[in-house]
């Protein structure tokens, strides 16, 4: 039993042009794997398993360069889902970017200088846990900046993927898309639990409160800035070993396409006898 890519991308991809919110989007679905969590788990582990020989195809061609995108609310699971997507590859090609709140060095360079510096070379996945997007949401909601500033960002932003997949870049972004409910839930966990207490920031409560601000502003993101080079998926995180499922279905039917292949024997190697 698998997942059907063709009702991923159905189900959960932003078209271009289409306006949305992550609202219009059940954070509870679990629609497209009814077998439910128990089985899920031996499917996830055959996906880890494929996962990690494309991701050896991939270091080893050094052809193309992989940007998967994570945002969402916080404790939406992007390190966890960083975590048990990538259990198991070789660590070798693959690097994580946290892009949190900018250092004075950054703050005197154009907003995408700290971002460009990440983007992955070739044989490489990166994963940005946050993103750019940050400098348009983060900024609009918490007024960092003045509307004539960050606004322009949309097209900055849909101008700087294209350049990337026109440079050979796969763009693959997600919204992980949890309940306020579930939220709340996550956030007590931090607090009553001792081995979360490291994770609980104040302030995610003061962004708490503004809840339908940030719902606003991501629907304007996902509606504005995915595109065919570099699509949007709204994928619920409600439950865990769901969310895990589809991304990897989704990153493996990605990698796939790229239609890769191990490098030929170099000239003359055929003739080298080991002592």
């Amino acid at each position: 039993m698998n997942v059907n890519i063709r009702k991923i991308n159905q189900r959960y991809l932003v078209n271009p042009g289409r306006r949305v919110s992550p609202e219009d989007w059940d954070a509870d679905d679990d629609a497209l794997f009814p077998a439910g969590k128990d089985k899920a788990a031996g499917v996830l582990k055959d996906l880890r398993e494929q996962l990690d020989g494309l991701q050896e195809l991939l270091y080893a061609e050094r052809k193309h360069k992989v940007l998967i995108v994570l945002q969402g609310m916080d404790t939406a699971g992007k390190d966890s889902t960083v975590r048990h997507i990538f259990e198991g590859v070789n660590p070798q090609g693959v690097r994580v970017a946290c892009f949190k709140a900018p250092s004075a060095d950054e703050l005197s360079r154009d907003y995408l200088w700290r971002v460009h510096r990440q983007v992955p070379a070739r044989g490489e996945i990166v994963v940005f846990n946050r993103s750019h997007y940050e400098d348009i949401v983060a900024v609009g909601v918490q007024k960092l900046a003045p509307p004539d500033v960050w606004q322009k960002r949309y097209r900055h932003l849909v101008q700087f993927e294209r350049m990337l997949a026109d440079e050979g870049v796969l763009v693959l972004k997600i919204f992980l898309h949890i309940s306020r409910a579930e939220q709340k839930k996550r956030l007590k966990e931090r607090l009553e639990d001792p081995r979360k207490h490291w994770k609980f920031e104040v302030e995610d409560l003061e962004k708490r409160k503004r809840w339908n601000i940030y719902m606003r502003a991501y629907g304007e993101v996902l509606s504005r800035t995915s595109a065919e080079c570099a699509p949007w998926f709204v994928i619920p995180a409600n439950r865990k070993w769901y969310r895990d499922l589809l991304i990897a279905r989704l990153l493996v039917s990605r990698l796939e396409g790229l239609k890769m292949r191990f490098p030929a024997l170099k000239p003359g190697l055929k003739k080298i006898v080991i002592p």
